[in-house]
């Protein structure tokens, strides 16, 4: 038999220390469970530690490497974590061991050092929330409740699990939006290139055959030479001033006025609008329904939920749920019919009567997500075609212009 020192939270959420002995690590932490505690760290007892403040100094060190480089941990790599911890905390290592495993197996510096330093701070005595709490890019304030929340219940690897079906469930969403406007995308891309070099290049190599006409020729044609000459002559300030114009609207759209603006304007768009709506009014509702379902309270949960939203315009009509249900109303009566469809508000009304607003919050999201991938699909079958009939319309102007140019030096001829 061995002896293994360890920490360990038990429902309440209250730390635990002693030392526990089996005949090995796996025993030890099933011996733990056994007893209502979720093994977060399990050493055995031989093995030498460093001391707290060392440890705080490496986490400083640490933190400031990773956040002062281009090298930052991604969504993808959050999602892993995420998914991996689950799958071993259910197989009964603890908390510790799986957070070495995934240092072994980091394929980031950023990734190592992050996990490295969350790992120092829970042997420092610390719980995981704190430590998932400094660093802020990576785990927002949604992901620590639901830590905090699996934590308190002693469920932690049941929590994480939840967790990493949520977070697949929002890169699927957004995956599904990103994969949709990539064709659109490059069409757009071809078709101003292609009128670009018809207008730079195509175009002034008949300039030469019509200038004998004068006025003679036809206005438009006269035009396409003028618009062909500028293009030609002032290619290079036309890129420069689309690039700095491009460079100062991201500028104005990360300011406050400049992101309520342009979001109102998305709202604004026939069908981009829509869909828009349904995408933020989903996340809203999955957080939601997601953090309830975990214990967390509900004041909390419309809180960090509203605090996923993008939109500046949404988010906004959303601040009104938290006074609402501080004063007693329920959810339904304060959702807004001018952000919430009426289904959505019939649905949140049934689950608040059934008890079961939680799963109700849930179905709510997956109907918007359903509804925006089908709108992301018939929205593409209206813009592809109408992408290559414009690209096509604005080239045969051009060609036409040219056509009728010639037209002209030939019937002058005769």
């Amino acid at each position: 038999m061995a002896a293994f020192e360890y920490r360990a939270s038990d429902h309440g959420g209250s730390l635990h220390q002693g030392v526990e002995t089996a005949s090995d690590l796996q025993s030890a932490a099933r011996a733990l469970r056994s007893r209502g505690l979720t093994p977060i760290v399990l050493t055995p007892s031989n093995t030498a530690g460093k001391s707290k403040e060392a440890v705080e100094a490496d986490s400083v060190s640490r933190t400031h490497f990773i956040f002062n480089r281009a090298n930052t941990v991604s969504a993808v790599q959050t999602l892993r974590l995420t998914s991996e911890l689950s799958v071993l905390l259910h197989a009964g290592l603890p908390l510790d061991r799986a957070l070495k495993i995934q240092i072994d197996t980091a394929e980031s510096d950023a990734f190592k050092l992050m996990t490295e330093d969350i790992l120092n701070t829970i042997k420092s005595g610390r719980a995981f929330t704190v430590a998932l709490e400094q660093y802020p890019e990576v785990f927002n304030s949604f992901y620590v409740s639901m830590v905090r929340s699996g934590e308190a219940s002693g469920n932690l690897a049941g929590v994480l699990s939840e967790l990493s079906t949520y977070l697949e469930r929002s890169k699927a969403v957004r995956s599904t939006i990103v994969s949709a406007l990539v064709y659109p995308s490059i069409l757009a891309v071809v078709a101003a290139l292609s009128v670009a070099i018809m207008l730079g290049f195509v175009v002034p190599e008949f300039e030469s055959i019509f200038e004998e006409m004068g006025d003679g020729l036809p206005m438009l044609t006269r035009f396409i030479i003028a618009l062909g000459d500028v293009v030609s002559a002032w290619w290079w300030l036309i890129l420069a001033l689309i690039m700095l114009i491009s460079y100062f609207a991201r500028r104005w759209a990360t300011t406050p006025q400049g992101k309520a603006r342009l979001d109102g304007k998305l709202l604004d768009l026939p069908i981009a609008g829509s869909l828009l709506s349904k995408f933020e009014i989903s996340r809203f509702a999955r957080t939601m329904g997601t953090l309830l379902a975990n214990g967390v309270a509900i004041l909390k949960a419309v809180d960090i939920a509203r605090g996923t939203v993008s939109n500046a315009i949404i988010r906004d009509r959303l601040a009104g749920l938290e006074p609402a249900v501080k004063r007693g109303e329920r959810l339904s009566k304060a959702m807004s019919p001018d952000t919430f469809s009426p289904m959505a508000i019939q649905m949140v009304l049934v689950g608040e009567e059934s008890g079961r607003l939680d799963t109700m919050l849930i179905q709510l999201a997956q109907v918007y997500e359903s509804e925006v991938e089908a709108d992301v699909k018939r929205a593409l079958t209206l813009l592809e075609p109408a992408l290559i009939l414009g690209m096509g319309g604005v080239i045969a102007v051009i060609i036409m212009g040219i056509l009728m140019g010639i037209l002209s030096v030939n019937t002058m001829a005769f």
